[in-house]
């Protein structure tokens, strides 16, 4: 069964041994994916896969409530959309790692579920580290990759709304996907990039990009072959890979030569 750290008291809080724990904060963001899902996606997948592996990994990971909001700013003017200021997020996030380290922990994972907010998070968890000797580890669910053998259309171009996100939601949340309004989006990008030369989408060399930058319906790839198999397969990687980083972590020190 998942362990919530809010659902304690005090007391049973301060009870807990601090030295193997790990407490995972979800983040994830609101914000529009195409006119299919739902703007709770990243929110969504980061709660439910970090519960997930939570669950697999075993008594030593507490979840705190997750934290809804992420970095949107590419996706303000498109209704449904709440975006924090990257000074306000990270704020939070720092404010979160003290609050932990304040509890006596030791060991913090920030489990992200939107592509726009690693980068301020791993000046968080340095941040984090450098003000209160935290050890803390910062994931996103789409850098854990995918079953072997699953063949992605357009990998490349498909980053928003597209064919994994709508799989993966099918699973978690088949009752919020509106598949029938399901479109691609950002058709053009294969060939707008080739012809940058060594630029990319979010590649080595990287285009700061807003999504009206890249397409006209909110979607950034191709939903339509999207299926709540794939998701689960997905879902399932992912969960596994998170839940063996659970323990690793609970266990990582660092050591000098």
């Amino acid at each position: 069964m998942t362990k919530l750290l809010d659902r304690l008291s005090t007391v049973d809080v301060a009870a807990i041994g601090k030295e193997r724990a790990l407490v995972v904060q979800p983040i994830g963001a609101v914000e529009q994916h195409g006119p299919h899902l739902p703007v709770m996606t990243d929110a969504c997948v980061a709660e439910r896969v970090a519960a997930l592996a939570a669950d697999v990994a075993g008594d030593d990971v507490w979840l705190l409530p997750p934290l809804h909001y992420g970095k949107s700013t590419e996706h303000l003017g498109w209704a449904g959309t709440m975006s924090l200021s990257s000074e306000t997020l990270l704020a939070v996030l720092r404010d979160v790692g003290r609050s932990v380290a304040a509890s006596g922990f030791t060991r913090l994972a920030f489990v992200n579920g939107h592509g726009g907010n690693p980068s301020l998070l791993d000046v968080a968890a340095r941040d984090i580290r450098t003000d209160t000797g935290l050890l803390v580890f910062p994931v996103t669910t789409g850098r854990l990759g995918v079953p072997a053998g699953l063949d992605l259309p357009d990998a490349e171009f498909s980053i928003h709304g597209g064919f994994v996100e709508t799989s993966v939601m099918l699973h978690l949340a088949p009752e919020a996907v509106r598949l029938e309004r399901a479109v691609a989006g950002g058709a053009h990008l294969p060939e707008l990039y080739p012809a940058a030369g060594e630029l990319s989408l979010e590649g080595p060399l990287p285009t700061a990009w807003l999504s009206d930058d890249l397409t006209t319906n909110g979607v950034i790839g191709d939903p339509r072959s999207a299926t709540a198999e794939i998701g689960k397969d997905i879902v399932g990687h992912w969960t596994s890979r998170l839940a063996t980083a659970y323990r690793q972590m609970t266990e990582f020190a660092f050591r000098t030569a």
